[in-house]
């Protein structure tokens, strides 16, 4: 996985850019194994483990592993809330529906929306399925929660944990897994910088 390294902030257009340092690399780029032809599955295994497959629920009441299921070979734009916030949550989910509604075609394709609840205690399916409704979430959009221990486990993984649910972050983060390019953003920047943020990300690589 190839993350970007260093603490100097990037301002494209206005957009506070800047290294995902939640997030570690598992992949040595000059390591034998990176131009082995074992390599894709070794790196997934590293990944898995660095992310874990804990067990989160979606608004369906579907289980999901957080590796596997969310992150794994995906294009993935994320973010914290909480459903009875009143104050930057709108804001940032009505970014996301921008961006979902930009990129309608790929969206549950190859890019995937992941809104993770700060406040798994309250937040249960039922309630995530009627606050996704109110932003238009179509597939490709998951709002999770879960037990608490194995959602904050998921936000302590992408650098987005916090002790108090009126803390979390307002910061979103953007990544391809399967290139290994992660990057992290300010949530209430404007929408269309955002978009063509998630575009530079997604195509990644091609």
């Amino acid at each position: 996985m190839r993350l970007a390294i260093g603490c100097a902030l990037s301002l494209l257009a206005g957009l506070a850019v800047f290294p995902v340092h939640g997030l570690r690399a598992v992949q040595a780029q000059d390591s034998p194994q990176a131009h082995d032809h074992h390599a894709p599955s070794q790196e997934n295994a590293a990944a898995r483990k660095y992310f874990s497959d804990v067990v989160l629920l979606n608004q369906n009441g579907e289980q999901m592993r957080f590796y596997s299921d969310m992150l794994k070979d995906k294009v993935v734009i994320i973010n914290s809330f909480f459903t009875s916030c009143a104050s930057v949550c709108p804001l940032m989910n009505r970014t996301m529906e921008k961006i979902q509604e930009a990129f309608e075609e790929r969206v549950g394709k190859d890019i995937f929306l992941i809104s993770i609840s700060v406040d798994p205690s309250t937040d249960t399916p039922p309630r995530l399925k009627e606050y996704a409704e109110r932003f238009h979430a179509k597939p490709g959009w998951y709002f999770l929660t879960g037990k608490k221990e194995n959602v904050d486990l998921a936000l302590y993984k992408i650098g987005q944990y916090v002790e108090a649910k009126d803390d979390h972050s307002t910061i979103i983060i953007i990544g391809n897994e399967r290139t290994g390019l992660w990057k992290k953003t300010l949530g209430l920047a404007k929408a269309e910088d955002l978009i063509k943020l998630v575009k530079e990300v997604a195509d990644d690589g091609r």
